[in-house]
């Protein structure tokens, strides 16, 4: 993910080698639940743990895939699928519209940073 970060809004989470391709990781920062993905471009995603669907910190656990160019992840409860770049909800199973905060992040050799100022839902926050 790429686009302005704040360098004081920035928290060290983990190191890249911390993380699975297309496996979810579950972070807290400050209060909030952040869900972590590596894709096998070796981009880092992350957005809400928290499905606004079941109301369960569960976003972590889903399963990542695509849609077209959109990396995806599926909500492991209710299968709604949600864009990782945007956190926008494609396929919402017949509920209303509700989408993920996302946070930008930024890999460097220290490793996985992640502006916790972040988005708002359905933002990239770049």
């Amino acid at each position: 993910m790429t686009g302005l970060i704040a360098e004081e809004t920035l928290v060290r989470v983990c190191d890249v080698a911390d993380l699975e391709v297309e496996r979810g990781r579950a972070a807290l920062l400050g209060g909030e639940q952040v869900a972590l993905f590596l894709l096998a471009d070796g981009s880092v995603h992350a957005v809400s743990n928290f499905d606004p669907y079941s109301g369960a910190n569960v976003i972590s656990r889903g399963i990542v895939g695509s849609r077209g160019e959109a990396p995806t992840v599926a909500s492991p409860l209710h299968k709604q699928v949600f864009d990782l770049r945007t956190g926008v909800c494609l396929e919402t199973q017949g509920k209303p519209d509700a989408a993920l905060r996302v946070y930008p992040v930024r890999v460097t050799p220290d490793g996985v940073h992640v502006d916790v100022a972040g988005g708002a839902a359905g933002e990239d926050g770049a």
